[in-house]
């Protein structure tokens, strides 16, 4: 398990009305490689506002349509949970990625 890997996890929560929902997982790698059970990841929506907290993605990252990754929506999830792998962010994704994180936790940059 990758930091910026997709995965299509089935019913992540009782008030989500999808059956299923594309996670991004966001955790520092170095957490992902631990024996911690969970990981932070963002939920990915086919609605995107254009908010500096959501982060453009479609079909080059493995998806089927156009959507966003939400960064004000973060949520910890089991490892065990991402197992139905979709694709994986670009470098430039990433890096675009970190600064709608950045927003979202409203972390400045030095």
């Amino acid at each position: 398990m990758r930091r910026g890997e997709l995965y299509r996890v089935k019913k992540a929560s009782e008030s989500d009305p999808r059956k299923f929902r594309v996670f991004v997982v966001v955790s520092r790698q170095a957490l992902i490689d631990t024996r911690f059970s969970t990981v932070i990841c963002a939920p990915v929506y086919s609605d995107y506002e254009g908010l500096s907290t959501q982060v453009p993605v479609g079909i080059a990252e493995g998806l089927k349509h156009d959507s966003s990754i939400h960064c004000d929506g973060l949520v910890s999830l089991p490892k065990s949970a991402l197992t139905n792998y979709v694709g994986m962010l670009s470098l430039e994704k990433l890096r675009i990625l970190n600064m709608a994180l950045r927003s979202a936790l409203q972390i400045d940059e030095e």
